[in-house]
């Protein structure tokens, strides 16, 4: 079986599924959004940042797996719009079937960036069919394909999730989500070649200023989908960054952090929660000491 797991499992439990995929985000964003690291360190942040959201948040007791990631470059070319393309599809296809031996009915991933969602959401899917509705916290609609500008995979997550991603990645989901089951939350920043497609599908989308007061009209979005069960996903990029850099880019007018604590709360009293998933965490000051230590004495590097 691909990964490790602690804890084997019984149907019907509670994974913890720890992914720190790094090679969704493109080699060229990483090295201009945090140019003050080199561009190898830059690029592999993410997989830091799983580690510290394992280590800072509460332990799980129940089963917790590990989908193996490489930290070399072989297969970073791009291929079908997608860069990294064979390593991307290799980690999904081992993420899909850790889950089906698995087989539990809750998910709560870290990850890693965005695309550390498809492969619980979609499992989820296949197991709750039209009572699994998605929302997806986000600054971005992450709605590229291999035809729009960016390669970055982890920018086409909701489109593999709702059917309209890759053809070849997409024949290893065993469900997807029809788009007017998901809602962006958050959504502030895009590229025009991209969003399009928010419209195009028929996905429904909510700005930080629509829920600054209140979380009633995602509520009400949700009731009106007729799901008892929710997948959320937090790209910590949704929290303004004049709070705090937490993820790659630093984008600013974002959903506060208590705001974005407010709706996960009562999207959890409104419904049945069965995924979390946070991604994106880059740190910084983390991945600064890292730099400070490094061929440090008898620490090594």
């Amino acid at each position: 079986m691909p990964g490790t797991t602690t804890d084997t499992t019984a149907h019907g439990s509670h994974l913890r599924l720890i992914w720190p995929e790094w090679q969704g985000a493109g080699a060229d964003m990483a090295g201009r959004l945090a140019p003050e690291f080199p561009l190898d360190v830059a690029r592999r942040g993410y997989t830091v940042g799983t580690t510290v959201l394992g280590a800072v948040l509460p332990q799980h007791d129940g089963p917790v797996a590990t989908v193996p990631v490489p930290l070399g470059d072989p297969g970073g070319e791009v291929r079908d719009g997608v860069e990294s393309k064979a390593v991307l599809t290799r980690q999904l296809s081992d993420a899909l079937e850790i889950i089906r031996e698995q087989d539990p009915a809750r998910i709560t991933t870290f990850g890693g960036t965005c695309t550390v969602s498809v492969a619980p959401f979609t499992s989820l899917a296949a197991r709750y069919a039209d009572d699994l509705a998605v929302v997806w916290i986000d600054s971005h609609p992450d709605v590229d394909t291999g035809a729009t500008d960016y390669d970055g995979y982890h920018a086409m997550a909701v489109s593999m999730i709702t059917g309209h991603g890759d053809p070849e990645m997409s024949r290893l989901l065993p469900a997807t989500v029809p788009a007017d089951r998901v809602a962006l939350v958050g959504l502030h920043e895009w590229t025009e070649d991209a969003y399009q497609h928010v419209g195009r599908w028929g996905l429904t989308s909510f700005s930080p200023d629509q829920l600054r007061t209140s979380t009633q009209p995602l509520l009400d979005w949700l009731a009106s989908t007729g799901c008892s069960r929710l997948a959320i996903h937090l790209d910590v990029d949704a929290v303004d960054a004049k709070e705090g850099a937490l993820g790659l880019g630093t984008i600013p007018d974002g959903l506060t952090g208590a705001e974005v604590n407010r709706i996960a709360r009562e999207l959890r009293g409104a419904t049945d929660v069965v995924a979390t998933t946070v991604a994106e965490f880059f740190p910084r000051d983390v991945l600064h000491v890292q730099q400070v230590l490094n061929g440090f004495p008898l620490i090594g590097g």
